[in-house]
């Protein structure tokens, strides 16, 4: 039985330079790096997004993978979506631009379903950040019927 998420494993052309936009944007927490060794297929670096240990509520961190190997050959709408507060909007799209990435225009929005910033990595990888909820979602649609 499915208990959750494990993790997220993303494949970078410079380890370097996702550590950057994890830190600078996710506020991610770098708790492994295998250096020069390769126990997988390359090298390394684990991350822990969000802090479940604040809030006993709050689900628990993320972890992320960053592997080093080829970028993706092309952006696609392919995403993964991560919760923010309404009130780190701003700092969240400073933090995005201040590394230069390009703010891609989302699509089109209803009010109720919350707002989102998406910008690709380096390596064509696209992130969102949303202040929605998945039942604040389904009830703006819901009132649409």
């Amino acid at each position: 039985m499915v208990k959750g998420l494990s993790h997220m494993t993303f494949i970078v052309s410079d380890l370097d330079r996702m550590e950057v936009l994890l830190t600078t944007v996710l506020n991610a927490r770098k708790v492994y790096d295998s250096g020069d060794r390769t126990f997988s297929v390359s090298r390394e670096r684990f991350f822990l997004v969000g802090d479940g240990a604040a809030d006993p509520d709050a689900p628990a961190p993320i972890w992320i993978a960053t592997m080093e190997g080829a970028p993706l050959p092309s952006p696609t709408y392919n995403h993964v979506a991560f919760k923010i507060e309404e009130t780190d909007y701003e700092r969240c799209l400073a933090a995005i631009q201040s590394l230069g990435l390009e703010v891609r225009e989302g699509r089109a929005r209803v009010d109720g379903e919350g707002g989102s910033i998406y910008f690709h990595d380096y390596d064509n990888h696209l992130f969102e950040l949303h202040t929605g909820t998945l039942s604040e979602r389904l009830a703006r649609y819901a009132r649409e019927r």
